[in-house]
């Protein structure tokens, strides 16, 4: 065996290492949306479950009575989207099938994302947890179970906050990164117009 031979040998064995530990932290890192998955899977399954349990459906209980008028828990039934939007008869398929339709995607994204993305995986998961929580209540119960009332703004659950703050959050990722971009793209033109100068 020749010295070229030896040298392409060792850079195959090389790039075989990269390939493998790269391979195993992207494996990792899509835990990462599994895991805030699964928390919101939990956490909303939880709450709906104590408001099931100890409040009348179309009731409501005042955790700070002086705060009533701008905070309480109100069991109410939602058959449409986030935060009793278009409810209609047959609202509970259709979504459910959207969101099937979305849950996979979400899952699809998250396996082809290179690693170095952990905060968009992060996002990802919020909205998988809080699409999936919802879509169990559909299957479950025919309709999601909504409690969190703010005031003027529709009632809520944990899976709709997800879904809210996962969609903030990927937002914001998104921009960092396409600031992140346009301020290497002004660095790399920047000297070829000094050298013009």
């Amino acid at each position: 065996m020749n010295l070229n031979e030896i040298e392409n040998e060792s850079a195959t064995a090389t790039e075989a290492t990269k390939l493998s530990e790269h391979s195993k932290g992207a494996k990792r890192e899509r835990l990462i949306m599994f895991f805030f998955a699964i928390l919101v899977l939990i956490l909303d399954y939880a709450s709906k479950e104590i408001v099931r349990t100890n409040l009348p459906l179309y009731t409501y209980w005042a955790p700070f009575p002086g705060l009533e008028n701008f905070f309480r828990i109100t069991h109410t039934n939602n058959t449409g989207v986030a935060f009793g939007m278009f409810q209609f008869g047959s609202a509970n398929l259709v979504f459910s099938i959207f969101v099937s339709i979305v849950s996979i995607g979400i899952i699809y994204f998250n396996h082809q994302l290179e690693p170095g993305h952990k905060l968009l995986r992060v996002a990802l998961g919020l909205q998988l947890g809080g699409a999936l929580g919802n879509l169990i209540d559909r299957f479950t119960q025919g309709a999601v179970t909504d409690f969190l009332d703010f005031g003027p703004w529709p009632v809520f659950n944990i899976a709709d906050a997800a879904v809210v703050a996962g969609v903030i959050l990927m937002g914001y990722v998104l921009l960092q990164d396409e600031r992140k971009a346009s301020t290497a793209s002004n660095q790399v033109e920047s000297p070829q117009s000094l050298s013009d100068n």
